[in-house]
C-alpha cells in the first residue's frame, strides 16, 4: 500500500522554479541525472573499502539509459549505492538537500582525501534530480541499498506538484533506477541519437561506462504472405539486446603527460575547437593548492574569423569533476586571451545551482591568473625559441613565435590595458616593424640594447599601414641621423600604448607628438641653426598663422625635416590624427583636433612663401597647398579635397 508524504520547503513554487526558471536548456536534465548515477557509483565504491560485501554479485560499477517512445518514457540506472526508505524520503523529498554534500561530510578524512583526489562525488548542489521535471509530468524512482535484502527496495513517485508516495517493492538488483514519464513536446528524448549526441556533449569523461542498447534495422513484415503485390508493412529500428558504452569514460586531461603523445594532444585540440589545423603550442598541468584544478590549453596556429569580436567568449570549456558545465567560460581567462582554447577541470568551483552559470570568487580569480601565467609562459617560451642558437630547437620551433604573432599579436596588444597586473610580461612579448626592419621582428628590449649613445628614448611612429609610416616625412631627420623608429601600424596601437609609457625605464615618444627633442644627439650648431631659423622667420610664422587660422593650433619652424616643406604634429598628451579618424571612421564620437603646422626653412617652397607679400592672393593659396599636403603626407585628406586640386593646378598652370 502506498504511503503519501508531503514535499517540504513550500516545493510547489522550487520545482516551479527548477524547471521553468533554473535551466537554460531541456537537456541540462540527463546531465544532472547521469552526474547522481556517477555519485551514488562512487559511493558504493567508498563504503565498499571497509565492507566488500556492498558489491553484491556484481563489482562492475556502470550507468545505463533505455527508452520506450511507444510508452514515452525515458530510464537511467545505476548500480550504485541506492536508498533504503529513509533516504529515499529524506533525499528525494527535500529540495536542495544534497545527499552527496552530505555524505562527503561523514567521510573519514583519509576517505575524503581519497575521494576529492579521485574527482568523485560530483553533485553538490541538491536539485539535480528535479530537472527531471523539465521534460516529464511524472517521475518513478525503483531503489535498493546496497547490503539491504531484495524485498526491501523503494518505489518513490510524484506528479512534481505537492506530494509523492512510496512504496515497498521487491527489488533484486541494488542501486537506482529513474524512469522520466516524457511530455508530448519532450518525446525528442526518446531517441538514440539524440541521447548518444547529448551523452557525447556532457558526460563524454566521466569515468563510469554509460551503456545504451544497440538497435538494428528491421524490414517490415508483408502485410499478406499469399500476395507480395501488398507489399510490407513499414519497417523500423528495433534493439538488439546488445548493449554498449556511448562514452569515452575517459578524459585525456586526468593523465599524466608522459602518458600522452603529441598525436593524442594534437587529436584532443581538433575535437574540442572544431580546428583542422594542429596547435602551435600547449600546455597542461594539474595545479594543487588551496584551489584544485586540471588546466589543458592550446594555442591555435589560425586566428578564428571573429578574432576581433569582444563579445565573442573565450574558447575554454569547464568541468567540474569530469562533468561538462559550460562552453566558453569567459570567466577563466582574461578577453585578450580569448583565442585560448582547451579545458579546465576543477575538485571543486562556487557554482549556481544550476552548475550552468559562474560566480566570481577567489577561487575563480586564482583559476583565471593561473591560466593567464601558463598562457603567457608558452607565448614566452617561443618567443625564446625564435631566437635560440641552441642545438635542438628545429626550425620549425623558431618559424612558431612569428605565426602566432602574425594572427594574434594584435589581440595580445588589448591586455596592455586589460591586464596591468601582466604589463611587463605582455611588453616584452610585443613586435614591431621599424625604419631597419619592415617584418614584425623588433622587440622593446631589441630596439634599447642598440639605441644610439645619449639617445634618451625609444621613437615610435603610428600610421594607417607600413608604407605610409615609411614615407612620413617626420621620419626625416631620424634616417638622417640613423635613429631607429618603430612603426606602430595596428589599429590597437594607439589605445594600447596609453597604457604604456616607457619599457625598463625608458620612456616612449611618438615622433608626430610635440616639438622634436633629440637630446644629446642634437650638437649645439643644429641647436643654434634652429633658433637662428625661428627667429628668420618669425615673420613668416605669424602670416602663416593668420592665413590658416581656424585650422591649425599653432605654427612653428621644425628640425625634424629634411626634404619636405612641411608636416603636421599634435601636442604632446593630444589625441593622435590618426586615432580621431579611426573614431570617426568607426561611427565613435571624437574630440576634434587642431594639428600644428611645422615648416622646414630650408625648402625652396617655404623660402618661395617667405618672399611672396602676405596680402598677395598667392601667399594664402601656397600656405594651404603646403598645410593641406602635410595633411596627405601623415594619412589625412584635406577638408576640401577638390580645392586643393584646383589650388595645386593653378599653382602648376
Amino acid at each position: 500500500m502506498s504511503t503519501q508524504h508531503s514535499f517540504q520547503a513550500e516545493v510547489a513554487q522550487l520545482l516551479h522554479l527548477v524547471t521553468h526558471s533554473l535551466y537554460s536548456n531541456k537537456e541540462i536534465f540527463l546531465r544532472e541525472l547521469i552526474s547522481n548515477a556517477s555519485d551514488a557509483c562512487d559511493k558504493l565504491r567508498f563504503e565498499a573499502l571497509n565492507n566488500d560485501a556492498l558489491m553484491e554479485d556484481a563489482p562492475n560499477l556502470e550507468v545505463r539509459i533505455a527508452f520506450d517512445k511507444a510508452a514515452k518514457t525515458f530510464t537511467i540506472s545505476d548500480n550504485g549505492i541506492g536508498m533504503n526508505l529513509q533516504e529515499a524520503v529524506d533525499n528525494l523529498g527535500t529540495i536542495a538537500k544534497s545527499g552527496t554534500r552530505d555524505f562527503v561530510s561523514k567521510l573519514s578524512g583519509d576517505q575524503q582525501k581519497d575521494a576529492k583526489d579521485q574527482g568523485a562525488l560530483i553533485g553538490q548542489f541538491g536539485v539535480g534530480f528535479y530537472s527531471g521535471f523539465i521534460v516529464a509530468d511524472k517521475i518513478t524512482v525503483e531503489t535498493r541499498r546496497a547490503g539491504l535484502k531484495a524485498e526491501e527496495g523503494v518505489r518513490w513517485t510524484s506528479g512534481g506538484t505537492g506530494d509523492f508516495a512510496t512504496d515497498a517493492i521487491t527489488k533484486p538488483t541494488r542501486g537506482t533506477s529513474i524512469t522520466l514519464h516524457l511530455r508530448e513536446d519532450a518525446l525528442e528524448y526518446a531517441d538514440r541519437w539524440k541521447i548518444k549526441g547529448i551523452v557525447g556533449k556532457y558526460s563524454d569523461h566521466i569515468s563510469l561506462p554509460i551503456l545504451m542498447e544497440k538497435e538494428e534495422w528491421k524490414e517490415g513484415e508483408p502485410i499478406d504472405a499469399n500476395d507480395p503485390s501488398k507489399g510490407t508493412s513499414g519497417g523500423g529500428m528495433v534493439k538488439t539486446g546488445e548493449w554498449e558504452a556511448v562514452n569515452k569514460a575517459s578524459a585525456l586531461w586526468t593523465r599524466a603527460k608522459k602518458d600522452i603523445t603529441a598525436e593524442q594532444y594534437n587529436e584532443f585540440y581538433k575535437q574540442i575547437s572544431y580546428d583542422h589545423a594542429e596547435p602551435l603550442a600547449h600546455t597542461h598541468n594539474r595545479v594543487e593548492g588551496s584551489q584544485e584544478y586540471t588546466q589543458l590549453l592550446y594555442i591555435p596556429s589560425k586566428a578564428p574569423f571573429d578574432l576581433w569580436n569582444r563579445e565573442k567568449s573565450a574558447g575554454v570549456k569547464l568541468y567540474v569533476k569530469r562533468v561538462f558545465i559550460m562552453d566558453d567560460a569567459e570567466a577563466l581567462l582574461p578577453t585578450y586571451l580569448r583565442f585560448v582554447k582547451g579545458v579546465v577541470d576543477s575538485a571543486d568551483l562556487p557554482l549556481n545551482v544550476s552548475r550552468e552559470l559562474l560566480q566570481e570568487s577567489r577561487d575563480v580569480k586564482a583559476i583565471r591568473e593561473g591560466n593567464t601565467r601558463r598562457v603567457l609562459q608558452m607565448i614566452e617560451d617561443m618567443a625564446k625559441a625564435s631566437t635560440s642558437t641552441e642545438e635542438g630547437v628545429s626550425e620549425d620551433d623558431k618559424a612558431k613565435f612569428g605565426k602566432f604573432y602574425a594572427e594574434f599579436g594584435a589581440v595580445l596588444k588589448e591586455g596592455l590595458g586589460e591586464d596591468f597586473g601582466n604589463k611587463d610580461r605582455l611588453a616584452k612579448l610585443l613586435r614591431y616593424a621599424s625604419t631597419t626592419s619592415d617584418t614584425l621582428g623588433v622587440g622593446l628590449g631589441d630596439y634599447k640594447a642598440r639605441m644610439k649613445e645619449g639617445q634618451e628614448a625609444i621613437y615610435f611612429l603610428s600610421a594607417d599601414n607600413l608604407a605610409a609610416a615609411k614615407s612620413s616625412p617626420q621620419l626625416e631627420v631620424f634616417k638622417k641621423k640613423g635613429i631607429e623608429v618603430l612603426f606602430m601600424t595596428d589599429r590597437v596601437d594607439e589605445w594600447a600604448l596609453n597604457y604604456l609609457s616607457d619599457f625598463d625605464g625608458t620612456p616612449l615618444q611618438s615622433i608626430a607628438k610635440g616639438a622634436v627633442d633629440l637630446g644629446k644627439l642634437q650638437d649645439e650648431s643644429e641647436k643654434k641653426a634652429a633658433e637662428a631659423a625661428a627667429e628668420q622667420y618669425k615673420d613668416l610664422i605669424e602670416r602663416v598663422k593668420k592665413a590658416l587660422e581656424g585650422k591649425v593650433k599653432d605654427v612653428r619652424m621644425t628640425t625634424r625635416l629634411v626634404d619636405s616643406p612641411a608636416c603636421v604634429v599634435v601636442e604632446d598628451g593630444a589625441m593622435s590624427l590618426q586615432l580621431q579618424r579611426m573614431l570617426k571612421q568607426a561611427g565613435q564620437p571624437a574630440p576634434e583636433v587642431e594639428p600644428i603646422l611645422e615648416l622646414n626653412g630650408e625648402h625652396g617652397l617655404v623660402k618661395k612663401l617667405s618672399a611672396t607679400d602676405s596680402e598677395a592672393p598667392a601667399f594664402a593659396e601656397l600656405a594651404q597647398v603646403l598645410f593641406d599636403q602635410a595633411l596627405i603626407a601623415e594619412g589625412g585628406l584635406p577638408a576640401d579635397p577638390a580645392g586643393y586640386v584646383k589650388r595645386v593646378s593653378a599653382l602648376l598652370a
